[in-house]
């Protein structure tokens, strides 16, 4: 096909933020890698987000994605939760934009529809769908397979637009 893309899906949250790496090729999806980052939960709110943007630095570099996209915020109740996930979210969409990337982004329930086929699929289903189009993945685990969900929504979407266009 010669259309080959790389994709680099991320499911931002302070205590993990799950990162994917899938190829986009026509219709067909490859897993490339996973992982998680996980800051020190002790460590200092600033140093945390530092972590974050260093660990998303280090797989952008090891992967060379050319594409990102991040899951949106899911809103809590807790006003300081979201703005704390806020926070990690920002540094998932600055560490890609950084280093030149178009970035998409994508609610959490388009995710679920587009991989499991329903907007409030729990994260087990996700992670079973994940392994199914993904069969070389493993068992990422639920955080890098939500991430992986993010990358092959962003796959998916794209691949349709560029189909209506």
């Amino acid at each position: 096909m010669g259309n080959a893309i790389r994709i680099l899906g991320l499911d931002p949250g302070l205590r993990h933020t799950g990162w994917g790496v899938i190829v986009s090729d026509g219709a067909r999806l490859s897993w490339i890698a996973h992982g998680v980052i996980r800051p020190d939960e002790k460590a200092p709110f600033a140093s945390r987000l530092l972590h974050l943007l260093d660990g998303l630095s280090e797989v952008l570099a090891l992967h060379a994605p050319d594409e990102a996209a991040v899951e949106e915020v899911f809103v809590s109740v807790n006003a300081s939760s979201t703005l704390k996930l806020g926070h990690a979210r920002a540094m998932a969409l600055v560490a890609p934009a950084r280093a030149g990337l178009p970035v998409a982004e994508y609610a959490a329930r388009l995710i679920k529809k587009c991989v499991v086929g329903a907007g409030a699929a729990d994260k087990t289903q996700v992670g079973f769908m994940i392994r199914r189009l993904l069969p070389t993945c493993g068992d990422p685990g639920p955080d890098a397979a939500d991430a992986l969900a993010v990358a092959v929504t962003h796959a998916n979407l794209r691949r349709m637009t560029r189909l209506v266009a």
